[in-house]
């Protein structure tokens, strides 16, 4: 075929090995990157992933680990120890039909550095220095945000695990903000659906300002619909699942364990935890906006009135904030106890007279009315710590604080989730204490966008603080 001189000429492949070698890059993998998602190794495609000797020495040391690093060591380690059967780990060993290979790097001390050799994470960084010397196109990556300073100040590229990683800041909220007639706000309640149709092309807008770039509606997001000609105009509306239909919000009518929405997001959420055809609910937002308390409530009106479910399984990741106080005296519930307080916090205040004790005829307290569910079994507080391999069936499970942990152990909990289940994460990524985690990278961000857009599965962001005035002052203002 002969080409139009005026057209641009369609790029042309590396013909030589300079060429190639030009394009090539190399990744200085970090022992925080392996420990993080083992599976790393095969995320660079044509490239070539550099595992320095040091980190095979780190990650002996954490594989007798019994928690997720220790297990992602040994997956680390199992990978290559698979690909020595291809060839041997110092001289590279492809991998894939696009080029990409792993190699081992020796950490040679002889060459001159500006760090510390005797100090691991130098010797680590000293490969990355060694290949940039050599003029190749090297990039160091770390979830070790020091690591990376002291990278940039050797002049070498240096970046953070991205593969995983999602811009928090373009997360959704699970609504959208709509300016429509005021005649489809009546019709909406009037007729119990619209037709998504009818709101295509109208103007949206982002809560929190902005205008969002048009409508996407996926099952199970809401939308704040409001007549521009009367602001007190206004409907919520949510996607029902695979109808292309709207359906009218207008939250529970009678208090649900005790607790009425005090807002617009909350009667989103309580929308979602109440519906048992969604299965899998995330909520997030800054402390006291009340995730923790509507889980519980709904929890508990579908266990203790509804009967829809065995029993409530509330469980929280073990993550102190500040210094560890050390081990805990006690049997495994008495340890559990202490991680635990939130949790009893929120279901002893549903269980008094302030929430969803009204109608019982016991003169017991909180506190015992707790023991006596827990004794029973209708209340259950577990670690995520023994969660791994089991099968839950008919419960009614909150994790709390699902900000503090990483996408492999939301799956591994998501995926315990048995028939007639339903799950509900709460968190805010903006209170993260995990180490090597941040709001872009931890699982529950990564959960809730990926799971956009499945039937079973429902979000929404709160933004108002409601546990107190002090409270969302000091949100507010601190």
């Amino acid at each position: 075929m002969v080409r139009n001189a005026a057209e641009p000429a369609e790029p042309q492949p590396a013909t030589t090995a300079e060429d190639a070698a030009a394009v090539r890059k190399h990744f200085v993998l970090d022992t925080n990157v392996l420990l993080h998602n083992p599976q790393s190794l095969f995320k660079f495609a044509e490239h070539e992933v550099v595992i320095p000797l040091t980190v095979i020495e780190e990650l002996d040391s954490f594989k007798k680990n019994n928690d997720e690093t220790g297990r992602n060591a040994r997956s680390a380690i199992r990978s290559l120890d698979e690909l020595r059967s291809k060839g041997r780990l110092f001289e590279g060993i492809v991998w894939n039909a696009e080029g990409g290979s792993i190699r081992i790097d020796r950490c040679d001390r002889s060459s001159p550095f500006a760090l510390d050799l005797d100090v691991a994470d130098n010797r680590i960084l000293g490969v990355a220095h060694q290949l940039h010397q050599q003029g190749r196109r090297t990039i160091f990556i770390s979830k070790d945000i020091n690591a990376r300073v002291k990278c940039d100040a050797l002049g070498i590229p240096a970046e953070d695990f991205e593969a995983d990683r999602v811009d928090a800041d373009w997360l959704r909220t699970g609504y959208v903000e709509m300016q429509v007639p005021g005649e489809l706000i009546d019709e909406l309640y009037t007729e119990r659906q619209v037709p998504i149709e009818c709101i295509a092309g109208m103007p949206i807008s982002k809560p929190g300002g902005g205008e969002a770039e048009g409508l996407d509606p996926a099952p199970n997001e809401f939308v704040v619909l409001q007549d521009p000609e009367d602001p007190s105009h206004t409907g919520l509306a949510r996607v029902l699942s695979d109808t292309g239909r709207l359906i009218p919000i207008t939250g529970p009518r009678k208090p649900v364990f005790g607790i009425m929405a005090r807002n617009l997001q909350q009667t989103m959420a309580l929308d979602l935890l109440l519906d048992d055809d969604i299965k899998l609910v995330s909520m997030i937002g800054p402390a006291g906006t009340g995730k923790t308390l509507l889980a519980l409530a709904a929890g508990l009106q579908k266990t203790i009135r509804e009967e829809r479910f065995e029993k409530l399984l509330a469980a929280r990741p073990i993550m102190p904030l500040g210094r560890d106080i050390g081990y805990l005296p006690g049997d495994k519930d008495e340890k559990l106890s202490m991680w635990m307080q939130p949790i009893f916090d929120n279901v002893a205040y549903l269980l008094s007279t302030r929430g969803g004790g009204q109608g019982d005829a016991e003169s017991r307290s909180p506190e015992q009315r707790l023991d006596a569910m827990m004794t029973s079994g209708k209340i259950v507080l577990e670690p995520l710590t023994y969660i791994r391999g089991r099968s839950i069936p008919h419960q009614f499970i909150v994790i709390d604080e699902a900000q503090n942990l990483s996408p492999h152990e939301v799956k591994t909990i998501v995926s315990r989730v048995g028939d007639g289940t339903k799950i509900v994460l709460c968190g805010d990524i903006g209170q993260i204490d995990h180490p090597y985690l941040d709001a872009s990278s931890n699982g529950l961000t990564h959960l809730i966008h990926r799971m956009r857009g499945y039937r079973l599965a429902g979000h929404v962001t709160l933004l108002k603080t409601e546990r107190s005035d002090l409270a969302s002052l000091a949100a507010e203002v601190l």
